[in-house]
């Protein structure tokens, strides 16, 4: 989002340490990196502030286990535990192994547990696993609230996902995490073609080797005009949502599956200005402290989150305006009204707006698109119904090209091999 001459996310904002596919690509590409210091936290029910960090971590922990016992270290190592196997895509697609749908592909880091935790909710989960009705509203909830704008009824693999979000060592790409896109773009020497695809449709064409052989049709639209171009192969990298993208596909027999994946709205608004934090607190601004509010699910909430957040391009993270104000951001369900503003903040210099469809609503239990629509038409985005991040999305692509690959040239001992781990591990 541009606001008044600087550029901020308006969506995910921080990498994992262990995106290893996001640390190349910044690697390669030479962009300069930011840590990601947000300052002290807490949690806000509706009536009071149920949690609120220390910058002392000794602290911390005891405010923790005083509040919950060791379920926050409990958790700490289930999350370790579900990132621990996930690791292992990294392997198998070093040693350009591919997988041709999502399940399959999990099922290959965790198996049988991975597939569970896709058709399970991460409530259901965890309550099985021990862990306090207090604890999951206060600590668990929040985090979910501000990462996929839902509680803890989301499936329990991208519950894992954005558990893993509270770690440290997060980090951002200086001057916006859309410059490794760009970057990649451009260091691939592709032609982009600026446009909205129409139709795709298999065509039999006869090549210069005279043999009849089956394309792809992409009719696109750029401006007011209406142009085409034949593929071999195609790959459809935009969420197959009526609302996102238009795409039909012709004349396909069998036809394309539909997928109705309904998309979250979410608004991010950005505020400049005093925070009024006498609704989160009796004490005073100077005597605040924090700099990110995280909210439970009670209904009378109007917000899911609130933080003050610095440009891309800000060498320091947190640092206030030339008026000492700042810049707050807030994720909410519904676009916040004027009085809603006035409630947040004591006074305000502008509050800019931006509906978006963020990532897929999640219910479970979750049937995740097909990677492979039809031959050589593929789709990364279905990836994102298991979990969505930036790193899930380089993981679909990195897998579809492979997959792609493997079929064009008919490397079948290259697609959803069973036993990888075992096997892998096994070699020098």
């Amino acid at each position: 989002m541009s606001v008044q001459g600087h550029d901020y996310e308006a969506g995910g904002s921080v990498i994992h340490p262990l995106n290893l596919h996001m640390k190349r690509f910044v690697k390669d590409l030479g962009l300069s990196t930011v840590q990601a210091t947000g300052g002290l936290l807490g949690i806000y029910n509706g009536e009071t502030l149920v949690f609120e960090e220390s910058s002392w971590f000794m602290i911390n922990m005891i405010k923790l286990v005083w509040r919950y016992g060791f379920q926050s270290l409990r958790m700490h190592m289930w999350v370790e535990d579900v990132l621990d196997k996930f690791m292992r895509i990294y392997r198998y697609q070093s040693h350009d192994y591919a997988f041709s749908s999502v399940e399959k592909l999990l099922h290959a880091l965790g198996g049988d547990d991975f597939l569970g935790m896709l058709n399970r909710t991460l409530l259901e989960t965890l309550q099985k696993a021990g862990f306090s009705e207090k604890f999951l509203d206060e600590m668990i909830a929040p985090v979910m609230r501000v990462n996929y704008g839902q509680s803890t009824d989301i499936n329990a693999f991208v519950g894992a996902v954005s558990l893993s979000c509270s770690d440290s060592g997060l980090w951002a790409v200086k001057g916006g995490n859309k410059l490794v896109c760009s970057g990649l773009l451009q260091a691939s020497k592709s032609n982009l073609i600026s446009g909205s695809v129409m139709f795709i449709e298999e065509k039999t064409r006869t090549k210069q080797t005279g043999n009849p052989t089956k394309m792809y049709e992409v009719v696109y639209q750029t401006g007011s005009e209406t142009h085409s171009d034949f593929y071999d192969i195609v790959l459809v990298a935009t969420p197959l949502n009526r609302k996102m993208s238009n795409i039909t596909f012709l004349n396909f027999d069998p036809p394309i599956e539909e997928f109705h994946q309904y998309y979250q709205h979410i608004v991010t608004t950005l505020v400049n200005g005093e925070l009024n934090t006498t609704i989160f607190s009796s004490r005073p601004l100077d005597k605040f402290g924090l700099s990110t509010v995280l909210t439970t699910d009670s209904p009378d909430l109007f917000i899911n989150s609130i933080g003050i957040v610095s440009s891309v391009k800000a060498k320091e993270s947190l640092q206030p305006s030339t008026h000492g104000t700042y810049v707050w951001k807030i994720f909410s369900q519904e676009t916040l009204t004027k009085a809603q503003i006035l409630k947040l903040f004591l006074t305000f210099d502008y509050a800019v707006k931006k509906p978006w469809l963020a990532y897929p609503h999640y219910k479970p239990p979750e049937k995740c698109p097909s990677v492979i629509l039809h031959d050589r038409l593929y789709y990364l985005s279905g990836i994102e119904c298991a979990a969505s991040a930036m790193e899930m999305s380089a993981i679909a692509a990195h897998n579809a090209a492979l997959l792609a690959y493997h079929r064009w040239n008919g490397n079948t001992d290259m697609i959803d091999q069973d036993g990888l781990y075992e096997k892998l591990k096994t070699e020098l």
